[in-house]
């Protein structure tokens, strides 16, 4: 079965979920969601605007009842047309434990496979275990493999940042 004909396990308490792709009316909504979640590293909320205007294709975000509650962003490299690397998932605090997260990548790829992309990219922190775990399981749903090596040094990311791991989904 491709990745494209299986079926994202949904969690009763999200059924309502509607994944669609962000537009620049979006940017706001998604800034304040990674403000708020405490742990992403914030950019300015022109990034996230722009991100729905120019990057939308890469990127989803889901509502429920109509109101946008999680994104994640994303981009193909032109040297890498198979590859989505996320650069953010941000989910909110209300709607985190019901599988929110997983379901975003999981459609995000599904709606990228349209195009070739076999493969996804991420940084995570060492000490970032919910995210190990989000992309971790995504890559056992769908028959993948998860790898990680080291990537960005704290050094080089500098203001006490943790270093960054490349995480690969292939």
């Amino acid at each position: 079965m491709t990745p494209g004909e299986r079926e994202v396990p949904r969690n009763p308490d999200s059924s309502d979920a509607v994944f669609r792709v962000p537009t620049a009316a979006d940017g706001t909504r998604m800034w304040e969601i990674a403000r708020d979640s405490g742990v992403l590293d914030l950019n300015s909320s022109y990034a996230y605007v722009l991100w729905g205007a120019e990057f939308s294709e890469s990127s989803v975000v889901v509502e429920v009842e109509g109101r946008v509650v999680g994104f994640v962003t994303g981009f193909i490299r032109p040297s890498e047309p198979d590859t989505i690397f996320v650069w953010q998932v941000g989910v909110d605090a209300d709607q985190r434990g019901k599988g929110l997260a997983a379901r975003l990548l999981h459609h995000l790829m599904d709606r990228l496979a349209e195009r070739g992309v076999v493969r996804l990219r991420t940084t995570i922190s060492p000490d970032n275990e919910a995210s190990q775990r989000t992309f971790g399981a995504v890559a056992r749903d769908r028959g993948m493999t998860l790898s990680n090596e080291d990537y960005l040094s704290s050094e080089l990311l500098g203001e006490g940042h943790e270093q960054e791991d490349l995480y690969t989904i292939s």
